[in-house]
Order: C-alpha cells, then sequence, then structure tokens
C-alpha cells in the first residue's frame, strides 16, 4: 500500500467541505482510507491523505474529464498535486 498526498486549492472551502461523501463514493475503487486538512493560513488550500493500493487508477479517476462536473461543483481548482513518499 502507498501513501498519496493530494493538494490542491478550492474557491469555497464550505462547499469542498459538503461534498466528502461524493468524494468518497468517486475514489472508492483507488482507495483504502482517505483524511482531508485544511491549510493553517489559507482555508481554501486542502490536503488530501491517501491510502492506495493502485496509484495509476487514483490518477486516472482524478484526470478524467468524466469527473469534471464534480470538481466544479467542488470548487476544486488546478493544479491538483499528487505526491508519493519517497523510500530511503
Amino acid at each position: 500500500m502507498k501513501t498519496v498526498v493530494v493538494r490542491h486549492k478550492v474557491k469555497d472551502f464550505d462547499v469542498w467541505k459538503k461534498g466528502q461523501q461524493e468524494r468518497l463514493e468517486i475514489f472508492a475503487p483507488a482507495i483504502n482510507s482517505f483524511n482531508a486538512f485544511q491549510d493553517v493560513d489559507n482555508p481554501n488550500s486542502v490536503v488530501i491523505i491517501i491510502e492506495t493500493d493502485n496509484v495509476e487508477l487514483l490518477g486516472a479517476i482524478i484526470n478524467d474529464p468524466k469527473n469534471q462536473h464534480l470538481k466544479d461543483k467542488h470548487t476544486v481548482l488546478e493544479p491538483i498535486t499528487m505526491s508519493m513518499q519517497i523510500q530511503f
């Protein structure tokens, strides 16, 4: 299992927050756990920590044009950055 950090900004945090259940449903095929955080110094900047067995599927869901309507609905702003833990 891999830990993936996803970071992006939103236009309206309260609107984005209300979409949590929809996000869980759309990402369900690719995630084992999903935790969201709000930046202390920028309330419209969020970080999501995801545990996944399939990073490629997670990326495909995030970038699928069929899911653009949810990004718009949840006020997600591009770019969306995905980062993985470095193994030493």
